[in-house]
């Protein structure tokens, strides 16, 4: 075991339960992860059991449903432990059994439903539910008010997932949740609770629905099986629909931190054996969904906050994955234990590799949720964009070769080193040429502001990982069908990327591609016009506002991110409000007609306008690099296209090509 980090190691208790290490996997799933009766399906058994095996001390499912009725689902959607319970028992039995070999502990985090915040394509025709007939979050629709009769069923109903649960060999439960703004936490928070009836009102009464569930729970399944509860202290809701950022100043309309102060008392004297902490709400879901824009640790503050005022264990997530940072969490008396959950997604062994030393070794998760936040959102799927075998752990398992092949990789970008890792780990030599002088491709400009750190850290995970596997890289080194032809390959796989895209303005000597901009190539002034709202656009113009630059950001669609922008709402949105609120000038609807001595002319509805600019930079796109291939691809009988090179699109699907293609071959 590495010293340094042995805290982190140490065992803790929930209730009477001992927990190995101070490791949670934080809920992620399980949609995608369940059978049409309600059990767990084969792929959710590998997904939990390899984090088991990957050394987190306690395994917490994501949210499963107990109640079916009052706000339905549809099967399948998640795991539900009343709809067919001797179904779930069976199918949850192998899986506790497998997870306890490991000696880790299991808890089923069990929901009481979404209510306004639930995902539109989650919600199908069901009508949504409420405290009050409040606005749903998503959709222009008024939610339903819930009946006292429902309220209780509903809390039956957890008695009776719970007694499953503890049957099926669940260690504890975790109540989904006082945070976040699902449906008890709305009950919970005065600005989504009208009622006037002993479920409304006062803070008691607006907690009477959470404490009647631990109750419920720990009659039926006794004092010493733990039941601990997702909360959160404060929301950031500044009204509707509407988040604030970090540190803007702003009226709390939901939850503030006196309250979940006082809140937490109570929730802990009611029973609860833990609280797991973060902040924010579907309104402000970049809070609690934190993308790369947020602080590492961003909830530290406020679990430390709780830990102070409660004397149950403290959990806290919130792009912890940094193993000095939650020493420190834990070593300043924030939190007890540390939930990971998008690191564990991107490396089931992270805390393995923290347990012995090989921190280099693990590989970083990018708070890009392109394959979970994102996928959930859009296709009820939970993946990883830097890890294409989670949650299909057995699916995408990896085969040593009979018969070892010499692969030369045109392309040292991430599709050219995921598929060199991918090859090497199977047994076959793959060789990498990289023009440049370095690794990474697009992820080295892409990873230059602060807040895309993890990108370049992403980078120095392949460079230590092919080093570790051997395998050969030949940097500086352009490939051409000469070149190529006198490697002698076996098979060929072209990974040579993408280009931005360049268009002329007339007089260009001061019109620049984004990257150039990035990597410190040219200097842009201080008045800078970007042009072209995307991704890559608006991250730039934060950053060179960081930088006290001027910046004026042009784009030709209504709004910006219209094209290509993150899946993942919380990124986009928050990256859409960070825009402004850096100051960045913002024209959509606008085209450049042409350059000029002072800066640029633009055009919005026929009415043209000159701006004042040192630069103009262009983060207009990109167009696949595949010159090289259109050229040779009749000349080997095993070549292949990956990436940007096939399809200009982002990192996880550069990533997932590789993947796919070099474990086949």
């Amino acid at each position: 075991m590495s010293l340094k980090y042995q805290k982190l190691f140490d065992p803790v208790k929930i209730g009477a339960l001992e927990v190995k290490n101070r490791f949670a996997m934080a809920p992620m799933g399980p949609l995608g992860l369940s059978d049409t009766e309600g059990g767990f399906n084969q792929r959710g058994i590998e997904y939990y059991t390899a984090r088991a095996r990957g050394g987190t001390g306690l395994i917490i499912t994501g949210v499963t449903f107990v109640d079916n009725e009052v706000e339905e689902h549809g099967m399948p959607s998640v795991p539900c432990s009343t709809h067919n319970p001797l179904h779930f028992i069976r199918t949850a039995r192998e899986m506790t059994e497998r997870i306890h070999a490991y000696d880790a502990k299991v808890f089923l985090q069990v929901s009481g439903g979404f209510g306004r915040v639930t995902i539109p394509t989650n919600l199908g025709e069901f009508p949504p539910v409420a405290p009050s007939p409040i606005q749903h979050r998503w959709l222009d629709k008024t939610c339903r008010e819930l009946t006292i009769p429902e309220i209780k069923s509903i809390v039956k109903k957890f008695g009776d997932g719970a007694a499953n649960a503890k049957r099926a060999g669940f260690d504890g439960v975790q109540i989904h949740a006082v945070h976040e703004g699902y449906l008890i936490d709305q009950f919970a928070i005065s600005f989504f609770n009208n009622r006037t009836d002993e479920y409304g009102g006062s803070l008691e009464n607006r907690l009477r629905f959470a404490r009647e569930i631990v109750e419920e729970i720990k009659a039926r399944c006794g004092n010493d099986f733990p039941v601990t509860l997702r909360y959160s202290p404060k929301s950031f809701i500044k009204d509707w629909r509407e988040g604030a950022l970090p540190g803007e100043e702003f009226e709390e309309k939901g939850r503030d931190i006196p309250e979940g102060i006082e809140a937490a008392k109570l929730l802990a004297a009611y029973g609860y054996d833990a609280l797991d902490i973060d902040v924010g709400s579907y309104d402000a879901w970049w809070w609690s969904h934190p993308p790369m824009y947020q602080e590492k640790g961003l909830y530290i503050p406020y679990a430390k906050t709780i830990k102070e005022v409660v004397a149950v264990p403290i959990i806290c997530a919130g792009r912890m994955d940094n193993p000095d940072l939650a020493l420190r969490a834990v070593n300043d008396g924030a939190c007890d234990m540390v939930s990971l959950g998008r690191p564990l997604l991107a490396d089931e062994n992270l805390v393995n590799k923290v347990r012995a030393g090989k921190v280099a070794a693990i590989r970083p998760c990018l708070s890009c949720q392109e394959g979970c936040m994102g996928r959930i959102q859009e296709f009820s799927a939970l993946n990883c964009a830097v890890n294409p075998a989670a949650c299909r752990e057995k699916d995408a398992a990896l085969y040593p070769v009979l018969k070892s092949k010499k692969v030369v990789i045109v392309g040292g970008g991430v599709a050219g080193c995921e598929a060199a890792r991918v090859l090497a780990l199977r047994g076959h030599k793959p060789v990498i040429y990289e023009k440049t002088n370095r690794l990474g491709g697009n992820l080295i400009p892409g990873g230059m502001p602060d807040f895309k750190e993890d990108d370049h850290a992403l980078v120095a995970w392949y460079e230590h990982t092919l080093k570790e596997l051997g395998v050969e890289v030949n940097l500086n080194t352009e490939v051409n069908a000469k070149k190529l032809a006198e490697t002698a390959a076996d098979a060929v796989i072209i990974a040579t990327g993408s280009k931005p895209k360049i268009f002329c303005f007339g007089d260009d000597s001061k019109v620049f591609a984004a990257a150039d901009v990035l990597l410190g190539k040219v200097d842009p002034g201080q008045n800078v016009v970007i042009v072209g709202g995307g991704l890559v656009g608006c991250e730039l113009a934060i950053w060179l506002a960081k930088h006290k630059k001027n910046v004026t950001l042009v784009e030709i669609q209504e709004c910006l991110l219209a094209v290509n922008g993150p899946l993942c709402h919380a990124n986009s949105e928050m990256l859409e409000k960070l825009v402004p609120y850096s100051g960045v000038n913002v024209l959509t609807s606008t085209k450049v007609v042409k350059t000029t001595d002072k800066g640029i002319m633009i055009s919005n509805s026929g009415t043209e306008k000159e701006i004042p600019a040192d630069s103009v930079v262009l983060a207009v796109g990109y167009s696949a690099e595949n010159a090289l291939y259109n050229e040779v691809k009749y000349d080997y009988p095993d070549i292949h296209l990956i990436g940007d090179a096939r399809n200009v699109a982002n990192i996880m699907y550069a990533i997932w090509d590789a993947y796919e293609v070099a474990s086949h071959l």
